[in-house]
């Protein structure tokens, strides 16, 4: 379909009815895109941690549903690996490891409500100029700059890359603040024990 046809809307093509035909990706797009809304809508509303920990994994399935529709199945992959396989693994350990409970100093009721409407909304406010801003040119690559590199390089070379090359500081020290996570939750634990 040319970019120009005749009938082409924003949400896309025109049907003959004037309603919007939908593909089948499109309509499993939307869907997994809802279900990770509600899934981390539910991970921040749950007050057991471990049930949180379980909707965050929801939500990172979805995702990586999203970026495997979208083309971009090894961050897909990515995802589901490295996200909710390791890093989750790694909080549950976390949780069960130091036996959280429910807490009896958490604000209840009407507080806790006019608190987290006033944070939504101070968070709001300083994110409105956010909506309508552009990169820096600076950082903006050239027109096809990432077709070509995709070319040469594939998709597991473009990730790898920069990773290991421009980002390989962060990416370590990442690895040991994870690391000295795991060490400061096992302390913890022996010390209640």
């Amino acid at each position: 379909m040319r970019a120009d046809a005749p009938r082409l809307h924003v949400v896309g093509p025109l049907g003959p009815q004037r309603g919007i035909a939908l593909s089948i990706l499109a309509v499993v797009y939307w869907a997994f895109a809802g279900l990770a809304v509600i899934a981390s809508a539910m991970c921040i509303t749950r007050r057991n941690p471990l049930a949180s920990a379980l909707w965050l994994v929801q939500t990172l399935f979805c995702v990586a549903v999203l970026f495997t529709i979208l083309d971009a199945p090894f961050i897909g992959v990515l995802q589901v690996l490295v996200y909710a396989g390791a890093i989750m693994v790694l909080f549950l350990f976390v949780i069960m490891l130091l036996n959280l409970g429910r807490s009896s100093g958490d604000l209840k009721g009407l507080v806790a409500a006019a608190v987290a409407a006033v944070l939504g909304a101070g968070l709001l406010f300083d994110l409105q100029p956010m909506a309508h801003a552009a990169p820096p040119d600076a950082i903006m690559l050239p027109a096809g700059a990432l077709d070509s590199m995709l070319v040469h390089q594939g998709v597991v070379g473009a990730v790898a890359g920069p990773l290991f090359e421009t980002y390989l500081v962060p990416f370590e020290i990442t690895s040991l603040l994870l690391t000295a996570a795991v060490v400061g939750a096992v302390v913890l634990a022996k010390r209640k024990l």
